[in-house]
Order: structure tokens, then C-alpha cells, then sequence
């Protein structure tokens, strides 16, 4: 679960099998969270500095990293200087968060007043994603998988990177929740490429064994933040994750995600993905090893 948890990891390992999205690795988390919808707020605004844009749109599943540099172009303000105004901010934050906004970030069209700032525009993002995330659904769905509300955001952050699309979301939150209720790590190319802040099909054995956080290979459990700001459907999705038993992944082509619980089945679908690559003259990626 969150950092420092006890039940991180839980009590017996598991095989540590590699689980695919696009022919790749994939993992399992725990996890359930909120309501809402990318939705247009109006936005506080409270010092001086005229906006380079009337709005600021903030896409599902975008980076904080990305969302402070969209703020800077939107304020017309010096690279940087949204993220060096996190201090001053007043963030209303859940502590595990440890005051990094990562996951609270909430997607959504931002209108923009002539005098907003950095801070202005942070918190309104922060409160609009405390008012989703804090309602009693979303309560009640993270009490019954023995998780808090900032380990649901985490798992729906894990869905929102590892989903083709909404329809496999449910599924992939399953497969986390399957995953480490079984002791499994979690194995995810998504946590990796937010370690290298990345964003890539080719994950390497060597990756796999960076000294890292959220090297999800090399630790048990979920990563110390959500890796991504999720949007409604993620967070839905973790909330109430489709009935299966399935451990493995993997997308084949869009529209062609495949779920199983059998280890050899999964490798099937990878040798599938991987002819699939080779007939587009693209770069194939690794294969799952075996379990250990």
C-alpha cells in the first residue's frame, strides 16, 4: 500500500511474473477512487500578472512535471516557475502525499483571470480534486479493499497509464488488485518510464534493475505517489474493478487487449504482439522471462 504501510508487499511472495500491456511488462497495485469529469472551473486568481491564455486545459493522465510547464506558457511566466511555487502554495494535501501534488492535479479546463498565478491555479486544481475524491462513494469503495483514499488515486494513476482505453480500465484495475492480494509484485512499465521520466514501449532488462522508488520490479507494492493525475474513468474503474481472476496483460493492436490468468496463454498473446510489431517493421519489444 502507501509508503510505510505495513501490509506493503504483503506477507508471501509471490512468482515474479512479468505482465504486459503493448507486448511489455505490466503490474498490479490495490486501489479505488471518486466522481467527476474533466470539467470547466472557474479559476481563482490573486496577484497581478497578465495570462498568455484564457484557459488552461489539463488532460487525463498528464505528468505533474507537464502540468507546471502548461501552467508557465498559459501565465507567460519563466520555465520553472510554477514548480518553484509549490512552497508557497498552501496545498490542501492528504499527508501521505508528503506535499507533492501528484495525483491531485485534477484534469480539467481551467478558465484563466488576467491576475491568476501559479499558486491560484494549483490550488483550485488541489481543491477541485479534494472535492471528487473525498465524497463517501469514494470512501466506502477504498474501505472495502482495505486501502485509504491516496492509495486509491495511486492505483487509478497506475490504470490511467497502463489502459488503452476506457473499456479495459476495469480489467486492468482488477489485474492490480489480483496481483497484489497474491503477494505478487507489481511490474509495471508505467511506474519505470515515471522513474526516467519517459514515456516508452522499449523497457530493458537493465531498467528493470535501477535503484528506484518506483522500480515496481524491484519493490513490493505500490509506488510512493501516483505516477500520473487520473481522470474520472481511472479513478471509477479503481473504484469498482471488473469481476476476474486475471495476473497478465497485454494490447496486442488497439481494440485488441487480452487478459488471462494463465502464464502460458500470456506469453501466447506476447508472441501474438510481437509478430503483430514485426509486420509493421517496428522495434519489438522484450519478451516476458518466465516466472522466478
Amino acid at each position: 500500500m502507501s509508503r510505510g504501510a505495513s501490509s506493503r508487499g504483503t506477507t508471501t511472495r509471490g512468482k515474479a511474473i512479468r505482465l504486459t500491456r503493448r507486448g511489455r511488462i505490466v503490474l498490479g497495485v490495490t486501489g479505488a477512487v471518486v466522481a467527476g469529469a474533466a470539467v470547466a472551473v472557474p479559476l481563482l486568481s490573486l496577484a497581478g500578472r497578465a495570462a498568455a491564455s484564457d484557459t488552461l486545459v489539463i488532460p487525463e493522465g498528464w505528468r505533474a512535471s507537464q502540468i507546471y510547464d502548461a501552467v508557465d506558457k498559459a501565465l507567460a511566466l519563466p520555465a520553472g516557475s510554477t514548480k518553484s511555487s509549490l512552497g508557497t502554495a498552501d496545498l490542501k494535501l492528504p499527508g501521505d502525499a508528503g506535499g507533492n501534488p501528484e495525483g491531485y492535479l485534477f484534469p480539467a479546463t481551467y478558465p484563466l483571470e488576467k491576475d491568476a498565478t501559479p499558486q491560484s491555479v494549483l490550488r483550485f486544481m488541489v481543491d477541485t480534486a479534494n472535492k471528487r475524491f473525498g465524497g463517501a462513494p469514494v470512501a466506502a469503495g477504498a474501505q472495502r479493499d482495505a486501502m485509504n483514499g491516496y492509495q486509491a488515486v495511486t492505483i487509478a494513476s497506475i490504470v490511467q497509464a497502463e489502459a488503452v482505453g476506457k473499456a479495459d480500465m476495469g480489467k486492468v484495475a482488477r489485474v492490480v488488485l489480483n496481483r497484489l492480494q497474491r503477494g505478487m509484485p507489481l511490474q509495471m512499465d508505467s511506474t519505470l518510464n515515471y522513474a526516467l521520466n519517459r514515456s516508452t514501449l522499449n523497457t530493458t532488462v537493465s531498467d528493470t534493475r535501477i535503484e528506484n522508488p518506483y522500480n515496481s520490479y524491484q519493490r513490493m507494492g505500490l509506488p510512493p505517489t501516483p505516477i500520473d493525475n487520473p481522470g474520472v474513468d481511472a479513478l471509477r474503474a479503481a473504484l469498482n474493478p471488473t469481476p476476474g481472476n486475471w495476473l497478465y496483460f497485454v494490447t496486442v493492436k488497439r481494440g485488441d487487449t487480452r487478459f488471462t490468468a494463465d502464464y502460458a496463454e500470456h506469453q501466447r498473446n506476447v508472441a501474438d504482439f510481437n509478430a503483430a510489431q514485426n509486420s509493421k517493421a517496428q522495434r519489438s519489444p522484450q519478451v516476458s522471462r518466465p516466472p522466478r
